[in-house]
C-alpha cells in the first residue's frame, strides 16, 4: 500500500508541475503581446530568456515521468495517464515557443513607438489566454464537459485571425512600406492561432484519458 500511496504522491506532484508550467506558458503570452504593443525590447528578452527555462522544466517533468514508467510499472490506466503526461507537457512547452516568437517578432520591429499594434492582437491573446484556463481547470479535475468547451473558443480564435489577416492584406496593398510591420502582425496572430491549437490538443488528451477514445476538437 505504501508503494501505491508513493506513485499516487509523484503523480500528483507530475500533475501540478505540468499545470505551473502552463501557467508560465500563458504568463509568456501575456508578457510577448504587450512587448509587442509597448515595443518594450527589455521585456520580450525577459520572454525569450522564460522560454530556456520553461524548455528545462519540460525537461524535468517528462524525466520524472519516465522514471515513474521504469520503476512503478504502472497498470493500464495509470500507464495512460503517464503517457498523457508526457503528450500535453510537450504541447505546453511548444506553446512557450509561440510566445517566444511572438517575443522575437517585437525585437525585430524594435522601439518604433509610432507603430499602432492592431487592438485585435490585445483581443486574441485574451482569447487564447481563456481557453488556456479552461485547459487547466479540465486538466487539474479531468473533466470532460469543461474540456469540450475548448471546441467552440478555438472557433472563435480561428475566426479572428482569418478576420486579422484579411486586414492586413488589405493594409498590405495599400502601404507597401510598412511590409515589417505587417509581415510581423501576421506572424505574430499565426503564433497565438498555434499556441490555441495546442491547447486544443491539451483537452483532445483529456478526454482521451477519461473515456480512453480519441476526439478531435480542431
Amino acid at each position: 500500500m505504501a508503494g501505491r500511496e508513493h506513485f499516487e504522491a509523484d503523480l500528483s506532484m507530475v500533475k501540478k508541475d505540468i499545470i505551473d508550467l502552463a501557467q508560465t506558458a500563458e504568463d509568456a503570452l501575456g508578457k510577448a503581446v504587450d512587448a509587442l504593443f509597448n515595443q518594450d525590447v527589455m521585456l520580450a528578452e525577459k520572454v525569450i530568456k522564460q522560454d530556456r527555462e520553461i524548455d528545462r522544466r519540460e525537461n524535468e517533468i517528462n524525466e520524472q515521468t519516465i522514471v515513474m514508467m521504469a520503476k512503478q510499472q504502472p497498470v493500464a490506466t495509470d500507464l495512460r495517464r503517464l503517457i498523457i503526461s508526457l503528450k500535453i507537457t510537450t504541447d505546453v512547452e511548444r506553446m512557450a515557443d509561440h510566445a517566444r516568437n511572438i517575443a522575437e517578432s517585437a525585437l525585430r520591429l524594435g522601439e518604433e513607438h509610432h507603430l499602432a499594434i492592431p487592438q485585435k492582437v490585445k483581443e486574441m491573446r485574451n482569447m487564447v489566454m481563456d481557453m488556456n484556463h479552461t485547459a487547466i481547470q479540465a486538466f487539474q479535475y479531468e473533466d470532460i464537459t469543461i474540456a469540450g468547451k475548448l471546441s467552440a473558443m478555438d472557433d472563435a480564435v480561428d475566426d479572428l485571425y482569418e478576420s486579422m489577416i484579411q486586414n492586413l492584406l488589405s493594409e498590405t496593398a495599400a502601404n507597401p512600406e510598412k511590409i515589417q510591420y505587417i509581415m510581423q502582425m501576421a506572424f505574430s496572430a499565426r503564433y497565438m492561432e498555434r499556441f490555441a491549437d495546442h491547447i486544443t490538443n491539451i483537452c483532445e488528451s483529456i478526454i482521451y484519458l477519461v473515456k480512453g477514445e480519441s476526439h478531435k476538437l480542431n
